[in-house]
């Protein structure tokens, strides 16, 4: 790493940071209202750089800019709606104030799954929060980040500097993490990622917000309408080649409907066109890298030598022979297996039936990941049991969608080796500020809380 370019685009940073906050936050909305006009211009453009790099299917590729577009008009309103609350003193001729301020620069490390949208979520709310951002990307799509990255100097002015890119791996990420010049890092990626990075910010006491991994289930219901649930349960477990952190990696469906429920996954599974991503037609891309190939490859291996059921999971020879396509993987367990413990950042779904929704909703929430989950059922008392606190201990909770797909007006994020953070939405915004408690006396005494007496005679 070049330790000089690094103090440098950290420096461009914090003076531009000490500027952005000056300037009122619905004037900095506005930024984001142009920055988001330009990523309309530019949708096709940017989504061909995603599915270059990324290699996800056309229309995913489109969907992850309308992503960040999205992100930017909810920014915008957010601009003017940064409250903080006024509350009752005790004292008399007292008011009891939050103020919101800028904590000044974020750090941001993303994954290769989501390129773009990620970078929005957190840079969005942190530049109408009066923030820069320092963004280190995966080196394998440094190049949507440059594409990104000329969407705002095209609108910023002198603000160009707001967002800063840094190249690298892990040294680069280490880097962002022990400075303490660096007031929050948001980063996206594995458990094991999280585990690594988090306690050197700790040892700073610096601000840390982690998107981690998922180890995400659904449930099938007697109930459930099978045509919808078939349709949900392919998305989530086969998008992006089921490399997303929502995606779906077990499946616990009733007794009663398993054999049927079982044989239209195989057939929708057998259905899938499975391509180049600059197609049209095609609805899954190959495998990020050898490395992911490899490791579903060992995993699919360490169950047939038990003598697990699987069904596809080989490497599927299309076009480019360097490209890793493969079928999607059907596993049909009969007890957890180990291998379901851990998330396996590849298109592999794990069937298990289940007699009873306390006992499916137990299975789901027994894995050390805590983010997405669905439940697929026309039984209100099911629903409402699975979104109840006796329920899903994830982050997020699903009736009758599947598991991956989440809008960005909810806060996205989950629980447990998930991570804890929440980003998008809702008020997630306020881990881009920082809190301030002001009590303002307009009186002409000074009675102290509490009704503590302190009495200078």
């Amino acid at each position: 790493m070049n330790k000089n370019n690094y103090d440098n685009v950290v420096k461009k940073s914090q003076i531009v940071s000490s500027e952005w906050m000056k300037i009122p936050a619905p004037q900095r909305g506005e930024y984001i209202r142009l920055f988001g006009e330009e990523l309309r211009k530019e949708k096709d453009n940017l989504a061909e750089l995603i599915t270059k790099e990324a290699r996800k299917i056309k229309t995913e590729s489109l969907g992850e800019v309308q992503e960040a577009i999205d992100m930017c008009d909810f920014a915008v309103g957010l601009s003017r709606q940064l409250y903080g609350l006024t509350m009752p003193s005790e004292r008399p001729n007292h008011r009891l104030q939050e103020l919101w301020h800028p904590i000044g620069i974020v750090g941001c490390i993303t994954a290769f799954n989501f390129p773009m949208a990620v970078f929005a979520w957190n840079f969005c709310l942190a530049a109408v929060c009066g923030n820069s951002i320092i963004w280190k990307p995966s080196p394998h799509s440094n190049g949507c980040a440059i594409g990104i990255k000329k969407a705002w100097d095209s609108i910023s002015g002198d603000y160009a500097d707001l967002v800063q890119i840094f190249e690298g791996g892990k040294e680069e990420a280490v880097a962002i993490c022990e400075d303490n010049r660096i007031n929050l890092v948001s980063a996206t990626g594995s458990t094991q990622m999280g585990k690594e990075i988090a306690p050197i910010v700790s040892a700073r006491l610096g601000k840390i917000l982690l998107e981690l991994g998922g180890n995400n289930a659904a449930i099938v219901c007697p109930s459930a309408d099978l045509d919808l649930t078939i349709k949900g349960i392919a998305f989530s477990a086969c998008g992006t080649t089921g490399q997303r952190c929502t995606s779906l990696r077990r499946l616990f469906v009733h007794k009663d409907i398993y054999k049927d429920c079982v044989q239209r996954l195989e057939k929708c599974f057998d259905d899938l066109i499975i391509g180049c991503p600059t197609k049209e037609n095609s609805q899954i891309g190959p495998l990020i890298s050898k490395e992911s190939y490899d490791t579903m490859q060992e995993i699919l291996k360490s169950l047939r030598d038990k003598g697990v059921d699987v069904i596809g999971g080989e490497r599927l020879e299309i076009e480019d022979p360097n490209e890793y396509y493969v079928r999607p993987a059907l596993v049909m367990v009969e007890k957890i297996e180990d291998e379901m413990m851990q998330e396996t950042f590849a298109p592999i779904l794990y069937v298990k039936n289940y007699e009873d929704i306390k006992d499916a909703i137990h299975m789901q929430n027994d894995v050390k990941q805590g983010l997405s989950s669905s439940i697929f059922t026309n039984d209100i008392r099911e629903s409402e049991l699975f979104l109840s606190e006796s329920g899903s201990d994830c982050g997020i909770a699903n009736v009758n969608i599947g598991t991956s797909g989440a809008e960005i007006g909810g806060a996205f994020g989950g629980e447990k080796d998930t991570g804890g953070g929440r980003e998008s939405g809702s008020d997630a915004w306020k881990n881009y500020m920082r809190r301030v408690t002001a009590t303002i006396n307009y009186g002409e005494e000074l009675p102290l809380a509490q009704g503590v007496e302190f009495d200078e005679n």
